[in-house]
């Protein structure tokens, strides 16, 4: 059974499979998730390639963005088959592309269409995996209680597994992306209500979540999980803080080093298969963070990781120094 008490948000361009091994290493029961994937890519395209991941990212959860129920479930049948742990409609990003193409938090005015995908792609996994959906508590004007409950009654009644909500409303007039991630005002209490009136359906809190505390908080006030975006990302040892807090209070929260010497044995397996080293070393900005030499080694790996050609013991090397020079 997959625990969603800690969990990473899909994010674009960021939670590609590299991103997944590094966190994995400092959380080994955080559920993470890939970038949105749009179904017909899958359907139609490279499946082999779009969802290729390491099994020691597992468990990680698939999530797809799409409107047709029917292509929808083949997605959601050819991922589970690929190994992923669940499989996440995506109704709550906000961008444009997403508008146009008829899906996204969009789909948050068509609750029967995203009913009706749900219900599609549980048929499609026959029970194996679990179908969950990540959305907004409303669209545009529709930010009221009553809205984000009229949407959740439609997903239970389709059977959804869990549900996932960004406690903020989606403005798709005007707002860019990330002022979606940031101007519109966060409404906790619309999720934690609607925990209590549906007791016996998992929900997970998304949002603004950028500490042990908080995420504590939220847990204690009786949600099923909390799921972390970019805090996690830019400060990962976050997941390892709350991995102990919250689920093994042994667990140790890695050194640097130990990051690095379990990263650079993967990358040696990814260059081979012709990844470059810039891909990997890209989600490792936020090793230093909060350490004295942070900036110096998000300087490396701008100026010496990026160059055509580095190999992955460059990120050796660059340890050694960075050793000497904390130590000096």
């Amino acid at each position: 059974m997959i625990s969603r008490t800690i969990s990473v948000a899909p994010m674009m361009d960021w939670t590609d499979r590299h991103c997944r091994f590094l966190h994995r290493l400092y959380a080994p029961h955080a559920l993470l998730y890939t970038e949105m994937i749009v179904a017909p890519a899958i359907v139609r395209g490279n499946a082999q390639r779009l969802l290729a991941h390491d099994p020691a990212e597992y468990p990680v959860a698939l999530q797809l963005g799409g409107c047709d129920p029917v292509e929808l479930a083949a997605a959601a049948r050819i991922g589970a088959e690929a190994g992923y742990a669940e499989i996440n409609l995506n109704v709550g990003c906000p961008s444009d592309r997403v508008k146009s193409g008829s899906f996204g938090a969009c789909l948050m005015l068509q609750p029967q269409l995203v009913a009706d995908c749900v219900r599609h792609m549980r048929d499609a996994v026959r029970a194996e995996v679990p179908v969950t959906v990540k959305c907004r508590i409303g669209i545009d004007a529709r930010d009221d209680y009553e809205f984000l409950a009229g949407f959740t009654d439609a997903l239970i009644r389709a059977g959804v597994d869990a549900l996932i909500v960004h406690a903020r409303v989606a403005m798709l007039g005007g707002l860019s992306p990330k002022e979606n991630r940031e101007i519109p005002p966060l409404k906790y209490g619309h999720v934690h209500r609607l925990k209590h009136d549906h007791p016996q359906l998992p929900i997970v809190l998304n949002g603004g979540v950028g500490d042990l505390g908080t995420l504590v908080h939220h847990l204690d006030a009786g949600l099923d999980g909390v799921m972390l975006g970019r805090a996690a990302y830019h400060r990962p040892a976050l997941l390892a803080e709350a991995e102990r807090a919250l689920c093994d209070p042994e667990w140790e929260v890695p050194e640097p080093r130990e990051i690095i010497e379990r990263i650079v044995p993967y990358a040696r397996k990814r260059l081979a298969e012709g990844v470059r080293l810039h891909s990997i070393t890209r989600h490792l900005h936020g090793l230093m963070a909060g350490r004295e030499g942070a900036r110096a080694w998000r300087r490396f790996l701008s100026d010496i990781a990026s160059r055509p050609g580095t190999g992955p013991d460059t990120l050796l090397s660059a340890l050694c120094l960075l050793n000497q020079g904390l130590a000096a």
